[in-house]
């Protein structure tokens, strides 16, 4: 984090006066912590499909299993990024090299993409049989964005990122999208490069300095920082504002209740 960041995060705005249409023109939301109650269903279900890989590879190598840990695993490796780069940095901080495989691997396949598709299985059963539950401040917020006129786009690594909305009856809500699909089928880096972030304000027409970025994963905020956003805001569901404002965050709230006038 740049000097500059590092003051502006010191001076914490008022969170109610920090989203004004003098300074900004678009609001980027990330989805799963952010707008839906999600991040713990796919915290779940990575731990689910890693526990299960690796406890079948320790018995198959004789050795100790060591499970996956939501804690630090989770949030160090995965939380943020897209589904195969999530496989890999976890692998690889085990000392893991799978073969890459491709996105039609069936979830039995011990490569990168067929962990990724494992683990996507298990989030769409979930969601299909318990639906999802946006949060009420998020839902708020969202609402008087728009009766603001300010352009407002989610932008996330999932690819469920459309039946979750439609599930959260938030699918009308949003002039862009940016998610899972738009980053495979536009080779988009990942977060927390700014890429996604920086695709979302171009089809937004906003220049990054004019948007906010909303995210609760460290790899989000980052994306925001490294792409010159005019307010990167962090939501510390996890109890980690002092964490959030070290990897970019100008601002930490606790929930996006505290940012609704």
């Amino acid at each position: 984090m740049s000097d500059t960041d590092v003051a502006r995060s010191m001076r914490q705005p008022e969170a109610k006066d920090a989203i004004t249409g003098d300074q900004y023109d678009a609001v980027l939301l990330d989805l799963d912590g952010v707008i839906t109650d999600t991040a713990s269903v796919h915290a779940a279900c990575w731990k689910q499909m890693f526990d299960e890989y690796l406890q079948e590879r320790a018995t198959q190598r004789d050795e100790a299993f060591r499970p996956f840990d939501i804690a630090t695993d989770y949030r160090l490796y995965v939380d943020g990024k897209p589904r195969y780069d999530g496989v890999r940095d976890f692998l690889a901080s085990r000392g893991i090299q799978l073969p890459e495989g491709s996105p039609e691997d069936p979830p039995q396949a011990d490569t990168v993409d067929g962990l990724g598709n494992r683990k996507n299985d298990l989030v769409n059963k979930i969601i299909e049989e318990k639906g999802v539950e946006p949060y009420a401040g998020s839902v708020e917020l969202i609402h008087q964005l728009h009766d603001r006129a300010f352009k407002i786009a989610v932008v996330t690594s999932s690819q469920n990122c459309t039946a979750v909305l439609k599930a959260a009856k938030l699918d009308h809500c949003f002039d862009v999208q940016v998610d899972g699909n738009v980053i495979h089928a536009e080779h988009l880096a990942g977060k927390p490069a700014p890429d996604t972030y920086l695709r979302a304000a171009k089809l937004l027409g906003v220049e990054p300095a004019r948007a906010v970025v909303i995210e609760d994963a460290l790899s989000g905020v980052e994306a925001g920082s490294n792409g010159n956003f005019g307010l990167v805001i962090g939501v510390a569901r996890k109890g980690n504002a002092d964490e959030l404002r070290q990897h970019g965050a100008h601002l930490v709230v606790n929930d996006l209740s505290e940012l609704v006038a």
